[in-house]
């Protein structure tokens, strides 16, 4: 996904002369963006592409920044009720609302586009899998029939695989999409598409929220890799919108003219997912010395500027389902020597490879701390940049001949310690994201009754979770880096701008006048 910083992709190419014409445009938003969009299919997209599904499609929920009085707003559905056993959901839609093809939005739509998405069964369309089917009941009423109880209406806020997509949409396949068309109800339209390069956007006059004086007519993503260069755009007013700056570079940034830094919690972690198939990491012993071995205090404080905390387990501090009392990892060189020593490694005397995205320089320093740590007890760390698919087919193509240590950003499908530990540990046939290749059925059963559980008794369902990371902590499946804040840099003449780490550096424009 989704997920994760883990996908900066591809070489971005800086298109100056468009900048300095829309920059001067009153009504041109543009989002410095720093990297690009890997798969812009509504139903499988599960990365970067987030910011631009967020604008183009619609939920049938909407979940609300963190503070706010309500957890969900209605967005589609205007109303909705669950049955006593949770087991039924009936979700009435918003009337007069058409698609950007002009086709309307009515029960059938939703459950074309549903099943759409669960069929195809990609990316995060596993947040569906307590649906058993789904039925127009009427016009404007769509059920849910459920094999077992859970939250749906929180699921269908998820900022991927619940987006309603045009019915003549849904017939088409993914290439389709990725060619730059697109059908939502969103207040904006894919207008043209540079895979890399940049994406416009255009308003859709027929947006059934209406338009008010002051709003941007036209939205410009510019995919440009190379952080110096997003802060010079920023700076200079060529940029109204970026983030994924270095972390020392925001406190001058704080006190430019003309730009604000904006700091929020998050839902975002670090991770390093460890190759539990591969030896030496195959070990439960060596991934475990090397979790002692991480310079954890000294990447939170130089490296992010103390403005990251420690990772304590998968889930960061922010999500329920968070266990404030787990054992905490913490530097400790000679336990490390010691369980090296028991592994059968007295000496360490091994080498790993350590990937991460090659413009990722916040990924990078995190391996040149730990490498010098490493060399401490042996052990030789050698550091591999790759753009983010290469990282990513590395880690698919075979296990056994894999990296070692794979440097992953995650964050949330919807608002669930389920996505976490789904998404990155539970077992799969075939890797996508378990790029540890974890496998544990205690461990999976934890999790599957954790989310079984969740919509009818989530204190239940919350310790669950907690004694699911429990395992995970003993097996040292991954090293848990850094909870990382939400930081963005925005020009001072937008208003209305309001994070919701629901939806990670998703900008909803239509929110947003000059």
């Amino acid at each position: 996904m989704k997920r994760f910083m883990f996908i900066l992709l591809s070489i971005a190419i800086l298109a100056l002369p468009l900048m300095t014409t829309v920059a001067q445009d009153r009504n041109v938003f543009v989002y410095g963006h720093p990297v690009a969009f890997p798969n812009l299919d509504p139903s499988s997209g599960n990365s970067n592409e987030n910011v631009v599904m967020g604008n183009v499609y619609e939920t049938l929920t909407f979940y609300n920044a963190p503070g706010s009085a309500e957890i969900l707003s209605p967005k589609l559905a205007v109303s909705w009720e669950a049955s006593e056993d949770s087991l039924t959901w009936t979700f009435n839609l918003r009337e007069g609302v058409t698609f950007h093809d002009g086709a309307a939005l009515n029960a059938e739509a939703v459950k074309k586009a549903l099943d759409r998405t669960i069929t195809i069964g990609e990316g995060s369309a596993w947040i569906f899998g307590s649906i058993a089917s789904i039925e127009a009941v009427d016009e404007l009423v769509v059920q849910f029939n459920l094999s077992y109880a859970a939250p749906l209406d929180l699921i269908l806020s998820a900022g991927y695989a619940a987006w309603i997509m045009s019915p003549n949409a849904a017939d088409q396949d993914s290439a389709w999409f990725n060619d730059g068309n697109a059908a939502g109800t969103g207040p904006y339209m894919i207008a043209s598409n540079e895979p890399g390069q940049r994406m416009i956007l255009e308003a859709n006059p027929d947006y059934w929220g209406g338009w008010s004086e002051g709003q941007f007519d036209t939205i410009v993503y510019e995919i440009v890799e190379d952080p110096i260069v997003l802060e010079q755009m920023i700076r200079s007013g060529d940029a109204d919108f970026t983030y994924s700056l270095p972390f020392d570079n925001y406190g001058p940034l704080a006190g430019a003219d003309g730009v604000s830094v904006v700091v929020t919690p998050s839902f975002q972690n670090l991770l390093i997912l460890l190759n539990t198939v591969k030896e030496p990491t195959s070990s439960q012993l060596v991934r475990q010395a090397l979790s002692y071995s991480f310079p954890y205090a000294d990447v939170v404080s130089s490296l992010y500027a103390g403005l990251g905390t420690q990772a304590r387990g998968p889930i960061p501090a922010n999500m329920w389902g968070h266990g404030a009392e787990l054992m905490q990892f913490s530097q400790d060189l000679d336990k490390a020597r010691e369980l090296l020593a028991e592994a059968g490694y007295p000496d360490g005397g091994f080498d790993l490879v350590y990937t991460h995205v090659a413009a990722d320089l916040d990924e990078q320093q995190v391996g040149e701390l730990w490498r010098a740590s490493l060399a401490e007890i042996g052990v030789d760390l050698e550091i591999r940049g790759l753009a983010w698919q290469a990282q990513w087919d590395l880690a698919l193509n075979d296990p056994a001949n894999a990296q070692d240590a794979f440097g992953f950003y995650w964050w949330p499908d919807y608002i669930t310690p389920n996505s976490w530990l789904t998404g990155m540990f539970v077992s799969e046939d075939e890797p996508f994201f378990n790029l540890s290749y974890y496998g544990n059925p205690q461990f999976d059963a934890l999790v599957q009754a954790a989310a079984t559980t969740s919509g009818s008794d989530r204190a239940a369902a919350e310790a669950m979770y907690v004694d699911a990371q429990r395992l995970l902590l003993d097996d040292a499946a991954a090293i848990y880096v850094v909870d990382l804040p939400d930081i963005h840099v925005i020009r001072d003449d937008v208003s209305g701008y309001v994070n919701n780490p629901g939806y990670p550096h998703v900008v909803f424009f239509y929110d947003l006048s000059r």
